[in-house]
C-alpha cells in the first residue's frame, strides 16, 4: 500500500485527494438540496427503534416532507424533542387546533400502549407542528438504513469505513 503512495506523482496524488474532496462535496450539497426542497432539515432518517411495528421495521431509510402544515390523524410524522438529538418516528392520534391557532399534535407510537406525552420534552403536553414537526413520511425503503445503525453502534466502524475509502480514492489509477 505505501509503496503505491510512494509511486505516485505528487501531483496525481494531489488529484486523487481533490477527487475526494469532490465526492464528499457532492454528497453534502445533495443533501443540502434535498432539506431546501423538502423543507426540512432531515429530509432522510432511519428507523432506530421498533416502536412503529408493523408499519416500519428497525432500519428503514423513510423519506420526508414538510411543505403541508395541515396534518392529519393517521399521518406519520418525525418529531425532535427538545434537548434531545435523536428524531422519533410515530403517528398523529390526535390534534388541536389549526387554521388561525396553532396546529398541536399528540404522536403515538404503533406498537406502545400509551402516547408520547412521557417522551416529550419536561412540561410539554403536546407537539406544535411548525416548531417540533421535522417532517410527515412520504416514503420509505425496508432495512436500507441498517448501516446507520451499525455505524452509530460501532463509532470505530466509521473510522474504518472512511479510511478503507479514504485509500480507494487515493489509490486508485486513471
Amino acid at each position: 500500500m505505501f509503496s503505491a503512495l510512494s509511486s505516485l506523482q505528487p501531483r496525481q496524488f494531489l488529484t486523487q485527494i481533490l477527487n475526494f474532496a469532490l465526492v464528499l462535496s457532492t454528497a453534502f450539497m445533495l443533501w443540502k438540496g434535498l432539506s431546501v426542497a423538502t423543507d426540512s432539515p432531515s429530509p432522510i432518517v432511519v428507523v432506530l427503534s421498533g416502536s412503529m411495528e408493523p408499519a416500519f421495521q428497525r432500519g428503514d431509510l423513510l423519506f420526508l416532507w414538510n411543505r403541508g402544515m395541515n396534518t392529519q390523524i393517521g399521518e406519520v410524522v418525525v418529531y425532535n424533542v427538545k434537548g434531545k438529538d435523536i428524531p422519533i418516528v410515530h403517528r398523529v392520534v390526535r390534534r388541536y387546533g389549526g387554521g388561525e391557532q396553532p396546529l398541536k399534535l399528540l404522536t403515538k407510537g404503533d406498537n406502545n400502549l400509551a402516547d408520547d406525552t412521557e417522551l416529550y420534552a419536561r412540561g410539554q403536553d403536546y407537539l406544535e407542528r411548525s416548531q417540533d414537526i421535522i417532517g410527515s413520511v412520504v416514503g420509505y425503503v425496508p432495512f436500507v438504513g441498517y448501516v446507520t445503525i451499525l455505524l452509530s453502534e460501532h463509532p470505530w466502524l466509521k473510522t474504518v469505513m472512511l479510511g478503507i475509502m479514504g485509500v480507494m480514492v487515493v489509490l486508485q489509477r486513471e
